[in-house]
């Protein structure tokens, strides 16, 4: 169920290993919910939750700037204040080593997995592996980013902090406007590549394999009979039976799984792009910059240029406003003013499937033949050949590479 990043993805796994699978999804094709324009960051070295010490008063500054990084809308809904409640929890120093550490197993498992993928495919994504440069405005954030070191090197993700003129050496367009930050933190491990390239290329290969996909096809409802999964109910073509189900809806899953007592606290937080064409290669970026005051990325895909940011809680709102993008364009303007035309930027806006901890939903659930694999938030790009071969492996029968503990919806209770 889902045919963006993730669900392509299980379904090539599970192809893979000899499955007959059939893919279910709403939209005319795949990778058009929240793989259509993201960052295009592979994160392996920023995987990290959002819940963590210190954030609830950042929140409270970033709703106070003209170009904030957050918004949220006071809506009169339980869910969205349970789960608000329920990240603030995590806000600690214990619960992020945890959250993280639960994190960077599945990233660093899909880091060494992916490139097997694309071996195996041969797949083009506009892929580069040139890293992520977290750029710092000001000393202060230089500073704070020593305790990022430290839990970067505690999880033996590889990293640089580089001054000025090393900033300059990665990215040298940015020799333009040298007076705009004092240094940054390479993430060496990182990569790029455009996440719906990639999946409708590998939803190709998945069809030469035998996998079928039903587009078009919205879920009204998932039918339980005797304790377990008997079906999935769609409006077109009715039921649909199978062996065994893999939940991959992102946002939406907690709206089918509920109703059948499946309780996951995923919340979809919305997000923005633009997309740009390169104007002249000598000013554009060459792999991720992420803008640490305003929480932006702008990442070189090909001759594009993507430009991603900001966090909205506003429900299942896909509103895109004419100011939504307004933050975004100015960092891309401000950092790489002759890089990219932005008067040709095409503005998007998609639901990132937020848990309250960070770390995704994968593997098993209350019903033996239903599996999940959601909530990856803003990582699912990063995360979804590595959680996608694991639950994949469940699903089949065999031994996951990775350990599920602390990864499934049990979790929760």
């Amino acid at each position: 169920m889902g045919a963006g990043v993730i669900g392509v993805t299980t379904a090539y796994y599970l192809a893979k290993g000899g499955a007959q699978v059939v893919v279910l999804d709403r939209q005319p094709g795949p990778g058009l919910e929240a793989s259509y324009a993201n960052a295009g960051e592979l994160s392996y070295g920023m995987t990290s939750p959002w819940a963590a010490p210190g954030v609830p008063l950042k929140a409270i500054k970033w709703l106070f700037m003209k170009r904030r990084p957050l918004f949220i809308w006071p809506l009169i809904s339980p869910t969205m204040w349970k789960w608000g409640l329920q990240m603030l929890a995590n806000c600690n120093e214990a619960s992020y080593r945890i959250n993280k550490s639960r994190m960077v197993r599945i990233s660093n498992y899909s880091r060494d997995v992916m490139p097997d993928l694309i071996a195996e495919t041969g797949i083009d994504y506009d892929g580069r592996a040139q890293g992520t440069l977290q750029l710092f405005r000001t000393a202060k954030q230089l500073k704070d980013s020593k305790a990022d070191q430290e839990i970067l090197a505690e999880f033996e993700s590889p990293y640089e902090v580089l001054d000025r003129d090393g900033c300059i050496a990665a990215e040298p367009a940015l020799a333009e406007v040298r007076d705009k930050f004092v240094g940054g933190l390479q993430l060496t491990a990182d990569r790029t590549g455009d996440c719906r390239m990639f999946t409708m290329a590998l939803a190709e290969k998945c069809a030469e394999m035998g996998v079928e996909f039903q587009y078009g096809q919205s879920i009204r409802s998932i039918a339980v009979e005797d304790g377990r999964i008997a079906g999935v109910d769609t409006e077109i073509a009715g039921r649909i039976t199978g062996d065994a189900y893999v939940c991959a809806l992102g946002s939406y899953g907690p709206r089918l799984l509920k109703p059948i007592g499946v309780n996951l606290p995923v919340y979809p937080v919305k997000g923005y792009s633009v997309t740009l064409p390169v104007n002249e290669d000598a000013y554009a970026p060459q792999s991720t910059i992420m803008d640490e005051t305003h929480k932006v990325a702008i990442t070189r895909l090909g001759d594009r240029i993507r430009v991603a940011g900001t966090a909205e809680i506003a429900g299942y709102s896909n509103r895109l406003g004419p100011h939504a993008t307004d933050t975004v364009k100015h960092v891309i303007s401000d950092l790489f003013p002759k890089g990219g035309d932005i008067s040709k930027a095409e503005g998007w806006t998609g639901l990132r499937p937020m848990t309250p901890d960070g770390t995704p939903v994968l593997g098993a659930s209350r019903y033996d033949n239903l599996y999940l694999n959601t909530g990856h938030g803003t990582l699912g790009w990063t995360m979804a050949c590595g959680s996608s071969r694991a639950v994949a492996d469940l699903v089949l029968g065999k031994q996951p590479e990775i350990s599920f503990e602390g990864l499934t919806a049990e979790r929760y209770g």
